[in-house]
């Protein structure tokens, strides 16, 4: 009979509370599905190379690595450094949307004010047009 080690029993709490963390955040608003998929999916990867201790062999002879701990420390630096590029990637592409955003705005604010200014002058004064 094979009994789960102490390490397997934290890794199975952890990733039991990692998900319910991800869903409660989800359910308030405060994290898009996009990135509950992404956690959940990376959460049920490492539970599995976490109890499946053959695959965790398997893969680990596979890569050439000495120790299985090893092989999860590599999974974990891999999955974090994609997170990182990708976010990196959205805040890149949102902080050009929102230059893009804010000119717009300035030109609308600029167009309102000309507006009301040619509004606000006497009838046959020159000017408050844009050439």
């Amino acid at each position: 009979m094979h009994f789960l080690s102490k390490t397997q029993i934290i890794a199975a709490a952890g990733a039991v509370a990692l998900v319910l963390l991800v869903l409660d955040l989800v359910r308030r608003r405060k994290l898009s599905e996009e990135y509950a998929l992404l956690w959940v999916v990376s959460t049920a990867g490492m539970a599995v190379l976490g109890f499946a201790t053959p695959v965790l062999r398997f893969v680990t002879r596979a890569l050439g690595i000495v120790l299985e701990t090893s092989t999860v420390f590599a999974a974990g630096l891999a999955f974090t450094t994609g997170v990182l590029i990708y976010l990196s990637v959205r805040l890149t592409r949102l902080g050009r949307e929102n230059q893009t955003l804010a000119r717009e705005l300035a030109l609308l604010r600029h167009d309102l004010e000309a507006l009301r200014g040619a509004a606000a002058a006497p009838p046959g004064a020159a000017g408050g047009e844009r050439a």
